[in-house]
């Protein structure tokens, strides 16, 4: 059975449209393909890397103790077969706890490696990473305002993650409550058609 690494970053819960296409998503999975595994990042307590938090993992790093419990996360990440990323679009861009996320799975051995010669090159398995979000502001699929998905490509390509597909409903908070929820519905049916064909 192939691994889905849900990373859920719908901080509002239940009441989260972003959490509406996740569902939509998970739903539609073929039964008995994926076996999912959900990171809750409201609720994992992790804190960016200050100084201390910083060099305590460069320690560990330059001992070689890639084993050690501080990249859990790092591990679980390159061994997923499948990513898929639930995040609203904040301040142009993804909630800062999803970056911290990143931060923590970026592990140089594990996520990505480096050749003697400086080459990089992407250590995870992922097929590809699916993003699922939607934006209250009028601002579409490839707006130069829109930063969350060109910082997520490039992590997939850092990673050695194989693609990255984008699904989205924007414009909600702008247009009429009609609208919103076609709008919402779309996405959430574009949400079950890809999951169908995973």
């Amino acid at each position: 059975m192939k691994k889905l690494l849900f990373v859920d970053c719908c901080l509002r819960g239940d009441v989260s449209r972003t959490k509406k296409l996740a569902d939509a998503f998970l739903a539609a999975l073929p039964e008995g393909e994926y076996a999912t595994n959900r990171i809750a990042l409201g609720s994992l307590g992790i804190l960016p890397l200050e100084t201390a938090r910083y060099f305590a993992r460069e320690t560990l790093l330059d001992a070689g103790k890639l084993g050690d419990p501080l990249f859990d996360l790092a591990r679980q990440f390159a061994d997923a077969d499948l990513v898929l990323v639930a995040a609203p679009f904040w301040d142009m861009g993804i909630p800062a706890i999803l970056k911290t996320y990143i931060e923590h799975v970026s592990i140089s051995g594990i996520t990505f490696g480096c050749d003697d010669k400086g080459n990089f090159g992407g250590l995870c398995k992922a097929e590809k990473m699916i993003l699922l979000t939607t934006r209250g502001m009028e601002i579409p699929d490839g707006d130069r305002m829109e930063q969350a998905s060109p910082y997520l490509k490039a992590v997939c390509a850092f990673f050695g993650i194989g693609g990255f597909v984008l699904v989205s409903a924007w414009g909600l908070d702008v247009v009429s409550a009609e609208e919103a929820e076609r709008r919402l519905n779309a996405a959430r049916e574009e949400c079950a058609a890809l999951a169908a064909g995973c």
